[in-house]
């Protein structure tokens, strides 16, 4: 059975993520950083379905909380095989000259240094020049990595940008090491991270504008993410499946 780490897994596009790969037999670690309730619910669906999983609490933008939730995960399963790096924040909606210090060093620290520094923590794991057995990581980003997301997110978008560079540089630099990565990129989907940017309702405003004319589904981005985590995308690294109804 192969081990999954999921970042940020107890909403959202993590939680259909660790429920479609326990689904496909992946032994899941379910990250959480403050909703236990939320976590322990995904982690006893998948018990109850006759899958594995475990939920673990850790702020990944804290890298002493990274190493013990890779720790937890060495002593829970063993061994690593797949790394998710899901998490991320947003914050309200601000014009760029209007963002503060402190909220650029939040956006950064949770959505850039967490992905990286899990990364590293997985490549220590996985790769074959550790002994590892290889693995792939597949990054979540977002299509505000392309649009820049104006008069909004722009900070959140160059977060995306540097995920999205990450993805590029690491599947070269990984590719001997028996480890691929990879990104999606999903756009107006149905999820609460768009309460946190303080509008609910967006996708109900913008959803005219995109072709497909409606929003997507966690579900849809997990999809694609499995399909990146797998050994059905094997012949694949360094790409980028957006998610985005056509936008």
């Amino acid at each position: 059975m192969k081990t999954m780490i999921i970042t940020g897994a107890s909403r959202g596009i993590g939680a259909a993520t660790a429920f479609l790969a326990a689904k496909n037999g992946y032994a899941v670690a379910v990250n959480y950083k403050k909703n236990k309730a939320a976590a322990d619910d995904v982690v006893n669906r998948i018990v109850s379905q006759g899958g594995k999983a475990v939920a673990i609490q850790a702020d990944v933008s804290m890298q002493d909380e990274i190493v013990r939730l890779f720790s937890e995960v060495d002593r829970h399963f063993g061994k690593l095989h797949c790394l998710i790096n899901n998490a991320a924040i947003l914050e309200h909606q601000k014009k760029f000259v209007d963002l503060d210090y402190k909220r650029l060093q939040r956006m950064f620290s949770a959505n850039v240094m967490g992905p990286f520094l899990c990364s590293q923590e997985a490549i220590k794991r996985m790769s074959s020049t550790y002994g590892g057995e290889g693995g792939t990581i597949v990054n979540v980003s977002s299509i505000a990595s392309r649009t820049g997301a104006p008069f909004e997110y722009t900070d959140y978008a160059a977060t995306k940008g540097a995920l999205d560079t990450l993805t590029i540089g690491l599947s070269k630099e990984l590719a001997d090491e028996h480890i691929r990565v990879n990104a999606v990129r999903p756009a107006f989907i149905h999820t609460d991270i768009h309460a946190d940017g303080g509008e609910p309702d967006r996708i109900d405003r913008i959803q005219s504008t995109i072709p497909l004319k409606r929003g997507g589904l966690a579900d849809e981005v997990a999809e694609a993410i499995l399909w990146l985590a797998s050994d059905k995308s094997s012949y694949s690294t360094g790409i980028f499946i957006d998610v985005t109804g056509g936008r």
